[in-house]
């Protein structure tokens, strides 16, 4: 067995990210950047007003003024602000030749086109005022590569001028679920099959992705009919199996894989849940076998098939965050397998989510983490700072 950090990155070392498109932004959010976004425009181009009030010289601020014109967003004023002049402007308008300084319209009466301080008037130069340039300037990097774009981004980059950005191109991903004991979503079960519960769950890990799911059906415990459906997977980026994944008789997805002509580049991780996890490649199609067990489904999901689509489709830090916590519960020793803790908030803390059997949905259903003890690890006291990959 090899353990989870050489598992990860052994399998982003299988195929390098996919080739780049350009993308309208409106349709960009959870894509990453293929190339650093540069600005096109200065921002703000002009001097700003940060609040509705007067614009003035600096040095007149003792006031009165005469009023000689307005200012709005978009609509200029054309003309110069002189010696005891002031024009009467609006947020996010243009401050006019000659003004520096705002007067907020909370300090001042009006009185016709004079205007007088009711209050202390501007204590600095350019108060109130938004510099030219002050959030980036034209050629500025706004966006490195590999960064996801997310909403506020997807702003940045429109504010910068652009309208399309280049992103790596959406993933095919092929999901097979293996096992003679499973039925479709809905069917009658009787007494001895199961829900295929496993490519639902992982169609919906992938949701907000850049992927299709091609989804390859339930597969039998046949080695000619897996074989067959692991060939038909080679059109696609990623085909991810579940179940079969171990050493019994009816574990067929490595022999189907051989058959298929896949390489096998491991099959077993030091981890738990997950242990029987298989990665290569079947011509240029990266493989994923994971367990059958849906909490081991899940957990090396969320460790290895989601890393693995976010480093085809260019992110510069593919594998989950880890975050500090503390534990609000004691934790017993670790053996020889990493173990991942499915846990949930109580109080600003996180307690294991009990019982912790690989097979038991009702509990992973209520998890908000999962609390990361390395193989070997002591017992943790309540209140230990652990790590943890948040699961929403």
């Amino acid at each position: 067995m090899i353990d989870v950090e050489e598992a990860q990155a052994r399998i982003l070392a299988l195929h390098a990210p996919v080739s780049m498109e350009g993308v309208p932004l409106l349709e960009a959010v959870g894509r990453w950047t293929a190339a650093a976004v540069v600005a096109k425009r200065t921002q703000p181009a002009h001097d700003l007003s940060a609040m509705d009030g007067y614009a003035i010289r600096y040095e007149d601020a003792a006031g009165p003024w005469r009023v000689v014109g307005e200012s709005a967003a978009g609509i200029p004023f054309a003309g110069q602000v002189g010696p005891g002049e002031t024009i009467r402007i609006f947020t996010g308008a243009a401050l006019p030749e000659g003004s520096d300084t705002i007067v907020i319209q909370e300090n001042i009466v009006r009185d016709g086109d004079l205007i007088t301080l009711t209050n202390d008037g501007p204590e600095t130069l350019g108060e109130h005022v938004r510099k030219s340039g002050s959030d980036f300037t034209t050629g500025a990097t706004l966006i490195e590569p590999g960064q996801l774009l997310t909403p506020a981004r997807i702003a940045l980059a429109v504010m910068g001028g652009h309208g399309t950005i280049a992103a790596r191109r959406r993933l095919r991903v092929a999901i097979i679920s293996t096992g003679s004991e499973l039925v479709p979503p809905g069917t009658d079960t009787g007494t001895d099959r199961l829900p295929s519960s496993n490519a639902p769950m992982l169609a919906a890990l992938m949701r907000n992705l850049p992927v299709d799911v091609v989804d390859l059906g339930i597969i039998e415990d046949d080695l000619t009919a897996l074989t067959a459906a692991f060939n038909a997977s080679k059109t696609c980026d990623i085909v991810v199996s579940t179940g079969g994944a171990s050493v019994g008789d009816h574990d067929l997805v490595r022999p189907a894989l051989n058959a298929a002509g896949a390489t096998l580049d491991f099959w077993k991780v030091a981890m738990r849940p997950g242990k029987p996890l298989m990665a290569g490649r079947l011509g240029d199609t990266v493989v994923l076998g994971l367990p059958g067990n849906p909490v081991s489904a899940l957990v090396t999901a969320i460790l290895f098939l989601r890393p693995l689509i976010a480093h085809l489709s260019g992110a510069s830090t593919p594998l989950p965050p880890r975050i500090g916590v503390r534990m609000g519960e004691p934790l017993p020793a670790v053996g020889p397998r990493t173990d991942f803790v499915r846990t949930h908030w109580e109080g600003g803390a996180l307690v294991p989510t009990f019982p912790g059997d690989s097979g038991m949905l009702l509990p992973l259903s209520g998890a908000d983490a999962l609390v990361i003890r390395a193989a070997g690890s002591p017992a943790l006291e309540s209140g230990a700072l652990v790590e943890a990959i948040l699961l929403a």
